[in-house]
């Protein structure tokens, strides 16, 4: 059997490191990268199933003659199903494993956007978001953890960064496919792309995905220090570990309230300004943009400084860019400019998070505490569609919702500095990195 640098050729689909060491202390290697790109595709078609519903949100209304207080369930419903995903695949990595679990989560949601394409009243497109939200809401988590433990701590921070960009990727790359195809073939022909590209790239990680190596040393006890645990979720609160996780909880909430208030109304609230719906989503899709702006900012920054003070400082610049989207009145070049920088604070920032969040646990619980403060955040994304479409019902002026908009970043903010100045004191037990 020929191995190198830690890999077995014979079969690619168990692909492991043999070694910590040949992880922290070696140079990347193309299987690592491999892996790292498997992710990276997988959250692509997960950002894109995400914001899909957002792109095709004025054409669905239409069509099934539905309101837009209606609509906000709907759009929440996946969010649902996002939150339950990441609560339960989570915890269930940390005991059988990071890649059958993902693999099974790309499937599920693949099968879960084919079906949405198929829906032809409100109770229909909310079982089929719920079931689609599942897969997605299991598969980040896994992902982050993945990457995390695939790379050297020393490239950790930019390589989950970095990766997670893909779903920002898949998110803007949502609005220019939906603009020109929902006009020709329909609301349903974003979500048979967004079905069929996951069955594709689960076929392609069931040959190529490899396991964790740092979740393999423990599970066949070759790590004297770690070992799996029954109940992964209590260790989140165990060794100092207490307060920085419900902190963490509230970053997630409150960022991903914002991030996912923004991503469901903002073509919305444009066209109601007198934007083209086509400019709109255009508009729209430059969040996404900045985001992969911010992460990779954030990604070099977090290899140097791996830190939440490097968080609290990137919401603080998603709020002022919040409240600058509601002062830029209807010019698409200032709108344009503003939404990349709240982007670049807001997705930037959440990317960054995940980073750190992953750094933060040990690897026993890793997927635990990412999936865990992903599905506490997915309460946040389920509220911040509602909360936008009540403000959008009342009639709300366009800068008192970005007023609004804004607090859940300063809250956001508090809470990393929190997280900062607690693991300062040095009384908390961090993560292997």
């Amino acid at each position: 059997m020929k191995v190198v640098f830690g890999f077995s050729r014979t079969n690619m689909a168990g692909t492991t490191l043999h070694s910590r060491e040949s992880v922290d202390d070696r140079p990347i290697s193309s299987q690592q990268l491999l892996v790292v790109a498997m992710c990276a595709l997988i959250v692509f078609v997960d950002g894109f199933d995400a914001q899909a519903m957002g792109y095709v949100a004025l054409a669905l209304m239409e069509d099934l003659q539905i309101s837009r207080g209606v609509l906000g369930p709907v759009i929440s419903s996946g969010l649902v199903g996002m939150m339950i995903g990441a609560l339960v695949c989570g915890s269930l990595a940390d005991r059988i494993g990071r890649r059958p679990v993902l693999i099974g989560c790309v499937l599920i949601f693949g099968v879960g956007s084919l079906l949405t394409a198929t829906a032809d009243s409100v109770s229909a497109l909310i079982g089929f978001r719920l079931l689609t939200g599942l897969g997605m809401g299991g598969a980040m988590p896994n992902a982050i953890a993945l990457t995390s433990e695939i790379m050297p701590v020393r490239r950790r921070g930019a390589a989950v960064t970095t990766m997670i960009c893909g779903f920002s990727l898949g998110a803007a790359v949502g609005g220019f496919v939906a603009a020109p195809v929902i006009p020709r073939f329909g609301w349903q022909s974003v979500f048979v792309i967004g079905g069929t590209a996951p069955l594709v790239i689960a076929v392609a990680a069931f040959r190529w995905l490899g396991e964790s190596p740092r979740f393999l040393r423990i599970r066949d006890g070759r790590d004297a220090g770690a070992t799996l645990v029954r109940f992964p979720v209590t260790e989140l609160f165990t060794h100092g570990r207490a307060l920085p996780t419900v902190l963490i909880w509230v970053v997630y909430f409150t960022n991903l309230l914002n991030l996912y208030f923004l991503n469901s109304w903002l073509p919305t609230i444009m066209s109601d300004a007198g934007i083209p719906v086509s400019t709109a989503i255009r508009l729209t899709a430059l969040f996404q943009v900045g985001g992969i702006g911010g992460a990779l900012v954030l990604g070099a920054l977090l290899d140097r400084y791996f830190s939440f003070w490097v968080l609290a400082a990137c919401y603080a610049w998603a709020a002022i860019s919040v409240l600058l989207i509601g002062m830029a009145g209807a010019s698409p070049l200032v709108l344009g400019i503003t939404i990349a920088c709240a982007g670049l604070g807001i997705i930037g920032g959440q990317n960054g998070g995940h980073a750190v969040t992953s750094g933060f646990y040990p690897t026993a619980i890793r997927s635990t505490g990412v999936g865990w403060a992903l599905g506490v955040g997915r309460v946040g994304s389920i509220v911040g569609p509602v909360l936008g479409g009540m403000l959008l019902a009342q009639g709300t002026s366009v800068r008192q919702v970005f007023w609004s908009a804004a607090i859940p970043s300063l809250i956001a903010t508090l809470a990393a500095v929190g997280v900062a100045v607690k693991s300062r004191h040095g009384d908390v037990s961090h993560g292997d990195h």
